[in-house]
């Protein structure tokens, strides 16, 4: 399962988008009357009236499940599961309405709620993204639900305001964190492409106890971004990329190069025929300079000289074949 967390002004439109869309379905509402788009936006505005001053006082949730998980999904579990994150995230005590959509392969519902809760009072929206991933992971755990295929499978093109930033900045922290083997050259990587690093340190001290990452004017927490981009998993990741290159840089040292090796194994060959020679052997070199290995001209008296024998040998035996005949 996976959560879309998103603040609006407008309870008019969210509203109507939600609920008129083609083959939605109200599933679960609580205090609002449920006839049609404009009184279910009439009571969230009479209720929003008790802050006025909270300028985005709509809340707006998409819960999506994976295709794999349709059959373990009925529109009561649905709305259990909402019910369930919603209470994880702290959306308690308030107006909301939940709507089931069937106009995608995969399960999802929607969730309208009011910011300004029965009493009169905010709820908060700090923290949204963080606290929508850690909901959504434990919820999906606990009941086997498909796990995702991770950021690097979203589709960016089909992503708008918050959430298109937020990828923008995962894609591009990713890609320089790859190439960084501390802080500095972090920054540096980052500041290229035109975003800031701004460090939280602990009252007191110079210890760090965040990071936050500004584009324009967009400024979010790295944990907000993504779980593995919080400040000490980032730390993690640059000591061990430190690590690698200093492993890299030890190999290559400790290496010889191939014309290091030949040259090695010559010098070491000569050393042991000289050594073989002054122990009174034979090397390789006094070897293939023996006679045998040694090519000479030919001998012709010595050719002719065979060649008389074997005139000789044969008369001898012709003339002792002819006595024993008579």
């Amino acid at each position: 399962m996976i959560g879309k967390p998103i603040t609006g002004k407008s309870f008019a439109g969210c509203v109507r988008y939600v609920v008129n869309k083609q083959d939605a379905k109200i599933i679960a509402a609580e205090g609002l009357r449920m006839q049609n788009a404009s009184t279910i936006t009439h009571d969230f505005n009479l209720q929003r009236n008790m802050r006025p001053e909270l300028g985005k006082a709509v809340g707006h949730l998409v819960l999506s499940w994976s295709r794999e998980d349709l059959s373990k999904l009925s529109d009561q579990i649905m709305v259990d599961r909402a019910k369930e994150y919603m209470d994880k995230v702290g959306i308690r005590n308030t107006q909301f309405v939940i709507v089931r959509h069937h106009d995608r392969e995969h399960p999802h519902l929607h969730v309208i709620y009011n910011r300004v809760d029965n009493n009169g009072n905010a709820i908060t929206d700090k923290n949204n993204f963080a606290k929508n991933v850690k909901a959504c992971k434990e919820i999906t755990l606990k009941y086997g639900y498909h796990l995702g295929e991770g950021k690097e499978q979203v589709n960016r093109q089909a992503l708008k305001g918050t959430e298109k930033t937020r990828y923008e900045l995962f894609d591009v922290i990713k890609a320089a964190l790859k190439q960084s083997t501390d802080w500095k050259k972090l920054e540096g990587n980052l500041q290229k492409r035109g975003i800031g690093i701004a460090y939280k340190f602990r009252s007191g001290s110079n210890d760090v106890q965040g990071v936050s990452f500004e584009k324009g004017d967009i400024k979010m927490k790295g944990s907000a971004i993504d779980r593995s981009l919080s400040y000490s998993r980032i730390d993690e990741q640059l000591n061990r990329n430190q690590q690698a290159q200093r492993q890299h840089v030890l190999r290559n040292v400790d290496s010889p190069s191939l014309a290091e090796q030949l040259r090695d194994a010559i010098r070491q060959r000569g050393q042991a025929d000289q050594v073989h020679l002054q122990t009174g052997g034979k090397g390789m070199l006094e070897t293939l300079l023996e006679p045998q290995f040694v090519a000479g001209p030919p001998d012709p008296m010595g050719d002719a000289d065979i060649a008389k024998r074997k005139r000789k040998k044969h008369e001898a035996e012709h003339s002792q074949s002819q006595g024993i005949s008579r």
